[in-house]
């Protein structure tokens, strides 16, 4: 099975593309979804988590409180380290078991969505890597419009983050998001066709 990895920076519409390409009929694993599930009650990483960092970082109900963990772990790079190690090998392992399940019921493509592929050195999950990309202001400004910050705060977002142009060249294929909502479908439906309805005789439906 074909496994590829869909990233880009932040507000470059990684979601979207995957939504489209989820319309289209591939199957997308998300990464973020997988961090939310791994925390959940009666999930090991979460009771390890109550464990390195006190029963405060649980609501009283025993779901996690992002906002009380955020505190601890964004102030102290040792702990924000602890954290990881907890949740991305179950992260990891999470991602296995449905790309295995994918595999098992025949899928010969399967999308994995990962903010920080790259950055979290994960390509080795993946075959390859596709890239949403848009440019530094149009980055920006949607991020400005979204989250409706600052520019001074979204740009202290987006240096957090490795650069979209060098992000764009580490990518097989790369997703051009600068345009319209109708430009990203017909972009993201010329890639399916040449890069998988091509490949796997798929029916080049649209998005």
């Amino acid at each position: 099975m074909r496994i590829i990895g869909l990233t880009g920076g932040i507000a470059s519409g990684k979601t979207s593309v995957a939504n489209l390409l989820e319309r289209l009929g591939a199957p997308v694993i998300d990464a973020d979804q997988l961090a939310r599930e791994v925390v959940e009650p009666g999930e090991r990483a979460l009771a390890q988590i109550a464990e390195s960092f006190g029963n405060g970082v649980l609501n009283a109900d025993g779901t996690l409180n992002r906002a009380a963990l955020g505190e601890i772990v964004f102030a102290d790079p040792g702990k924000r380290r602890r954290l990881e190690s907890i949740t991305h090998p179950a992260i990891k392992e999470r991602a296995e078991e449905k790309l295995a399940r994918l595999k098992a019921a025949g899928a010969k493509t399967a999308f994995y969505v990962a903010p920080l592929l790259i950055e979290a050195g994960i390509t080795s999950r993946v075959h390859e890597v596709w890239v949403v990309y848009l440019d530094h202001e149009t980055q920006l400004a949607r991020l400005m419009a979204r989250d409706g910050l600052s520019r001074e705060a979204a740009l202290s977002r987006i240096a957090s983050q490795m650069p979209m142009e060098e992000k764009k060249r580490l990518g097989r294929v790369v997703i051009d998001n600068r345009g319209s909502r109708e430009d990203l479908e017909a972009e993201v439906l010329r890639v399916w066709r040449e890069e998988i309805a091509a490949r796997e005789g798929a029916p080049a439906a649209e998005p």
